[in-house]
């Protein structure tokens, strides 16, 4: 039921249907995934659907060489988080960047961004590795029905959305200077108008051979001999993987973190990924709250969720990282008696360096069917459109992973061959007595598994709906300034007389996209403000056996 008097007003509905639900961020990526259920696939092949058209339609987002995480929970009851993060190269090593001394530089930059734009900012990609074996493990439909969407939407043509040309503007200056990027996303040089059609007809031949070879396309094959030519052609710096790096790249299988919150289980990836300890240790520590009547917005309820906020990201920078690099102590964290710990500290909290940076471009997907199957997943290229090159020929952008790792040897993000940085991707589940509840996640870098944590709040504590949930306003901090969301404002004198720097931002996070169950098997979905994000329902059904025809 709605709230009476929430301090903001929702901007898109949400939509329901018993035979499934998919929500993205972009409406061809939704419909991508509901004509894979229509056609009888279940939730993974839809999410991998969605997935390979949002690499079309939101290409400044996310693409097969890109990485990220899918958490899947099966019919049966497992729980599965495929890590399909990308990685350092075998050649890589703590002292290939020049680091710039820059303290006000908002991620660590190398000398002429080389870690940023062009080959050699691209890591070892792991998303087309982890789709198609999700999708091949987990999935229904044969391989090539479900990129046959996305392959379809790049040979055809799709329309640019604001959201499209807006990234396209922001990055100009680096697509111009790469003629392939240029040809295929710019008018004469220029930034496309909204509603102009765009084809990727080398991007559609490339998605024709994946459906034929699967992810040995890129991964050894002539995909991934075009990524490896372009980087030694480049005529200023080189990348530094091998055809190697991509034959041995492996998706990995992990197990989900589990954690309590009043009634409810809290299910999230594990590190490499923040979130799912993270959140469980937040909630654990606002559980010893009344936050219901401290009531949703007040500066008491807002001072809170800073403070727990700034807790998790102290810990977090104490530990994280690729586990198989870094001991990270997840019984610990996501303890009862360590969060009774935290809050006996919170206020003794001081600000904090700086989390370590991570692109806020990013895409993700929620999927339901009506067989009990639910996927979310969160992936990327990184920064937007990725290191800003288009491999000849191929329409393909890779990632810019490396801007993710310190430049300078001897830290805990340092380069070493085979790592993984540590992400706050967050495709996160609840559940209920055993079964599943909501599913949610979204982009955003940093912000990401802070609005997830209070999108979670927003539904056990405040009893919002679905949509009222994940078009809420936000907060977000580390530990030093506090940004509020515009609907937020009024608070921000309160804020700074209980101690705090406050920011007023345009937004915190990315477009989170989320799925109710409810009873009757009535499945519902909700998508917010901060993105393209569309709801595609599936309704109705087959005819009831033997109503006029019978075998």
């Amino acid at each position: 039921m709605s709230l009476p008097s929430l301090p903001f007003t929702c901007e898109k509905q949400p939509a329901s249907g018993a035979g499934g639900i998919v929500v993205t961020n972009n409406p061809l990526g939704s419909m991508a995934g509901q004509q894979v259920l229509a056609a009888g696939g279940n939730a993974i092949d839809a999410a991998v659907a969605s997935l390979f058209a949002l690499s079309v339609v939101e290409p400044m987002m996310v693409g097969i060489a890109g990485g990220g995480l899918s958490h899947i929970r099966l019919a049966d009851g497992r729980h599965v988080v495929i890590d399909a993060l990308a990685s350092a190269g075998s050649a890589m090593r703590p002292d290939i960047y020049e680091p710039l001394d820059d303290p006000n530089a908002t991620f660590l930059i190398s000398k002429d961004r080389v870690n940023l734009v062009g080959p050699s900012a691209v890591a070892v990609p792991g998303n087309l590795a982890g789709w198609h074996h999700m999708q091949t493990t987990y999935g229904r439909l044969p391989f090539e029905d479900v990129v046959e969407p996305a392959r379809h939407y790049a040979a055809r043509g799709f329309a640019a959305t604001q959201y499209l040309t807006g990234a396209i503007k922001m990055e100009l200056d680096d697509l111009s200077n790469d003629p392939e990027t240029a040809a295929t996303l710019l008018v004469d040089g220029n930034v496309p108008e909204v509603g102009h059609k765009i084809v990727m007809s080398n991007y559609a031949d490339s998605l024709a051979l994946i459906q034929k070879q699967g992810a040995s396309a890129l991964y050894g094959g002539a995909l991934g001999t075009a990524l490896i030519d372009s980087m030694s052609r480049s005529d200023k710096y080189a990348g530094w993987l091998t055809m190697e790096d991509l034959r041995s790249y492996r998706p990995k299988e992990r197990e989900a973190v589990f954690g309590t919150y009043r009634g409810h289980d809290i299910v999230g990836p594990p590190p490499p990924a923040s979130s799912g300890v993270h959140i469980v240790q937040m909630l654990n520590m606002l559980e010893a709250f009344d936050i219901k009547s401290m009531g949703f917005g007040s500066a008491d309820l807002l001072h809170l969720l800073a403070t727990v906020t700034s807790k998790a990201f102290e810990d977090r920078r104490q530990a994280s990282g690729d586990p198989d690099f870094v001991p990270v102590p997840v019984e610990k964290f996501t303890s009862k008696d360590y969060a009774r710990q935290c809050i006996a500290g919170l206020d003794g909290l001081k600000a904090m360096p700086a989390a370590p940076y991570e692109s806020a471009d990013t895409t993700h997907v929620t999927v339901a069917d009506k067989d009990g199957n639910v996927v979310s997943a969160t992936h990327t290229i990184n920064g937007l459109f990725g290191a800003r090159y288009m491999v000849p020929g191929t329409g393909i952008l890779p990632n810019n992973y490396m801007c993710n790792f310190d430049p300078n040897p001897d830290r805990a993000l340092s380069i070493a061959p085979g790592k993984r940085v540590p992400t706050s991707m967050a495709p996160m589940m609840v559940l209920k007595d055993g079964a599943p509840k909501y599913a949610l996640g979204l982009p955003g870098g940093v912000r990401i598994f802070p609005s997830a944590m209070q999108a979670i709040s927003n539904l056990i504590d405040h009893g919002m709906s679905l949509q009222e949930a994940v078009e809420a306003p936000r907060l977000w901090t580390q530990g030093g300034p506090v940004e509020l969301e515009p609907a937020y404002a009024n608070q921000q004198q309160a804020m700074e007389q209980r101690g705090h720097d406050v920011v007023l931002p345009n937004l915190i996070g990315g477009g989170m996209n989320a799925i109710a169950f409810e009873d009757g098997g009535k499945i519902s979905g909700a998508a917010c403000w901060r993105a393209d994000g569309t709801v595609a329902a599936l309704g109705g059904g087959l005819a009831r056996p033997g109503v006029r025809f019978e075998l």
